[in-house]
């Protein structure tokens, strides 16, 4: 039998690989968000930067659980961004990249209940649920792109890349208090 420790170590394990791949994820997020932007399709852009901040919560609540554990949370990511993709490109690859990332956090999820740290379990659940609301929408643009092409992006094209005060921030935060 695993004590304590030995148990602890393997959900702190599982959470920084959790934690890498959101690493990954905010700068592949962030510069798809650049690029859509710089495309002139705003709407997109916007739903990209507000999906990379999702992406940031998750990390931190990662890192947390780290140190509540009493482990170090990486600051690797989990591989290489993938940058200057087409946007023909971008919500297959994203949709891909949101699928393998429920599939390995429920994975992890399993790894925290057979280390008996419920705690950890419910906060993949949590997050695992947000990553399928990504790839929900990530695959129905894929889908009319691929469907609709350049009706559906002539559509978007021109649309306001601005995302409000939603993600303020510190700064504008301390600034407006």
């Amino acid at each position: 039998m695993a004590t304590k420790e030995e148990r602890r170590e393997k959900v702190v394990e599982v959470l920084n690989q959790a934690r890498s791949m959101e690493l990954q994820a905010i700068h592949l997020y962030m510069n798809q968000h650049y690029n859509l932007d710089d495309m002139d399709y705003g709407e997109l852009a916007s739903n990209m930067k507000l999906i990379a901040i999702d992406e940031m919560r998750h990390a931190e609540q990662f890192a947390e659980r780290i140190k509540e554990l009493g482990g170090e949370p990486t600051d690797k990511k989990s591989k290489k961004v993938e940058r200057g993709q087409k946007i023909e490109v971008i919500y297959t690859y994203d949709s891909t990249e949101e699928d393998d990332t429920i599939d390995a956090y429920n994975q992890f999820l399993l790894v925290c209940r057979e280390n008996g740290d419920s705690i950890s379990e419910k906060l993949f659940e949590t997050i695992i649920d947000e990553e399928q609301a990504h790839f929900n929408y990530f695959d129905a643009i894929k889908g009319h792109i691929e469907k609709l092409g350049n009706t559906f992006l002539s559509r978007i094209a021109g649309t306001p890349s601005s995302t409000g005060l939603a993600d303020q921030g510190f700064v504008i935060n301390a600034q407006n208090a």
